[in-house]
C-alpha cells in the first residue's frame, strides 16, 4: 500500500511467530542458572586454593570448608529451582 507521497505503508498484523512468555521465562532461567553454575565452579576453585594454602591454619581451612559447603548448597538449590520451574511450565503450558 502506498500513501500520498509515494512511500510504502506497512500495516502491522498479528504476531504469530513471537515466542511465548513461557519460553522467554525459560530462557531467562537457563541464562541465570548458567551464571550460577559458573559462580559455583569459581567458588569451588577458590575454596580449594584456600584449603591448599592454609598450611595448618585452622581458621583458613574452616573458611575454605564453609565456602565449599555453601557453593554446593547454592548449586543444588539452583538445580532444584530449575527442575521445579520446568515442571511448572510443563504443567501450565502443556
Amino acid at each position: 500500500m502506498w500513501d500520498l507521497f509515494g512511500t510504502h505503508i506497512v500495516h502491522a498484523g498479528t504476531i504469530s511467530d513471537a515466542p511465548s512468555i513461557a519460553s522467554v521465562l525459560q530462557n531467562v532461567v537457563n541464562f541465570l542458572l548458567s551464571i550460577i553454575g559458573v559462580l559455583a565452579i569459581i567458588a569451588v576453585v577458590i575454596s580449594g586454593l584456600l584449603y591448599l594454602t592454609a598450611q595448618g591454619n585452622p581458621k583458613q581451612a574452616e573458611v575454605a570448608k564453609k565456602i565449599l559447603f555453601y557453593a554446593i548448597i547454592g548449586a543444588v538449590v539452583a538445580f532444584g529451582t530449575m527442575i521445579i520451574i520446568s515442571q511448572l511450565a510443563e504443567f501450565f503450558v502443556g
